[in-house]
């Protein structure tokens, strides 16, 4: 008897020895836990929209369908799983650059599956977001990046990519549904124009369209989205159906704070009433995936009576609590 209770001293004793060397070595716990569960947002081509004071952020990353992350701050974000099901879409492979609106209390998602452009509706920003017509907007042809625009006067837009030089922009209005695509309206805003959009295939893309002080201003990508050289420009129009202005001092985003592969961007306001530019960058200098998501701020700034956009070089690097 009296060796077993040796036996648990001895054992006790080891056990207190361990912990205090645990305790000695881990001083900061909460420290490290907090860098342990923080990773960036993993999401391609970002959109962000804001609803009843909360942040949901949406883009290309599972191959699942389209996933949905929320905060109440833009810094640190949850998962909150699928908010469109690829059981729910019209095609079973590739969900890319979702785009999300609320119009009349519905919630309407635009995004690309298998090189198709779609639209998918909810009554909650989290989803399910369903495509009741399965299939894609254009059946005939490839497109991608379809980006939703209302205009002051109720007339809606859409804008996106088509194939047919290089990755080029065209627009086209909406049906009052806002989900069929009025076809004899298409007209091309802006294709591969410029010295900077040269280094990599021909790439004009992931547009996004914004009205400011009656002018319309269109952000678009160029360079292939595995170039670290891609990048953000702008063009102005003064019609929405006429004819695209591009920045001469393009790009106005690119390679940001050593980030590389910087675009595909989208433009919010936050609560504080401050325009946000929401965009993606390579996860490092050598390795393209996964693509992680940081957010930006817009102004304009008055140049010989004209407004210019400008994006700040400071960004909000968004982090994903588990």
């Amino acid at each position: 008897m009296k060796k077993k209770l040796i036996f648990i001293w001895l054992l006790m004793l080891g056990t207190l020895t361990s912990c205090q060397s645990c305790s000695s070595e881990y001083k900061n716990v909460n420290e490290i836990i907090v860098e342990e569960l923080e990773i960036p947002v993993p999401l391609g081509d970002p959109f962000i929209l804001l609803h009843n004071g909360t942040y949901y952020a949406y883009g290309t990353h599972s191959d699942e369908g389209i996933e949905v992350y929320i905060s109440d701050n833009l810094k640190t974000w949850k998962y909150k799983g699928l908010a469109l099901n690829k059981k729910d879409s019209w095609a079973d492979r590739w969900f890319w650059a979702p785009e999300v609106y609320e119009v009349n209390g519905k919630f309407y998602m635009y995004y690309s599956a298998d090189e198709h452009i779609c639209v998918a509706v909810a009554d909650s920003p989290v989803g399910p977001f369903i495509q009741n017509k399965q299939e894609p907007m254009i059946v005939e042809e490839k497109c991608i990046d379809n980006s939703f625009f209302m205009d002051d006067d109720g007339t809606p837009y859409l804008s996106f990519v088509r194939f047919n030089d290089g990755n080029n922009v065209w627009i086209a209005e909406l049906e009052k549904d806002l989900i069929t695509l009025k076809k004899e309206t298409m007209r091309p805003c802006i294709h591969v124009s410029q010295a900077w959009e040269e280094v990599w295939p021909r790439v004009n893309e992931g547009s996004y369209i914004l009205k400011h002080n009656g002018i319309y201003y269109m952000t678009y990508s160029a360079n292939s989205y595995e170039s670290p050289f891609y990048g953000v420009g702008c063009a102005t129009a003064t019609d929405i159906m006429g004819e695209w202005a591009k920045y001469d001092e393009n790009p106005l985003l690119q390679n940001p704070g050593g980030l590389v592969g910087v675009g595909h961007s989208a433009m919010f306001t936050d609560k504080e009433g401050k325009l946000r530019i929401v965009f993606h960058a390579h996860k490092d200098k050598s390795n393209i995936h996964p693509r992680a998501m940081y957010i930006g701020t817009v102004n304009f700034e008055n140049v010989n009576g004209t407004d210019r956009m400008r994006i700040s070089k400071e960004y909000i690097t968004s982090k994903l609590l588990q």
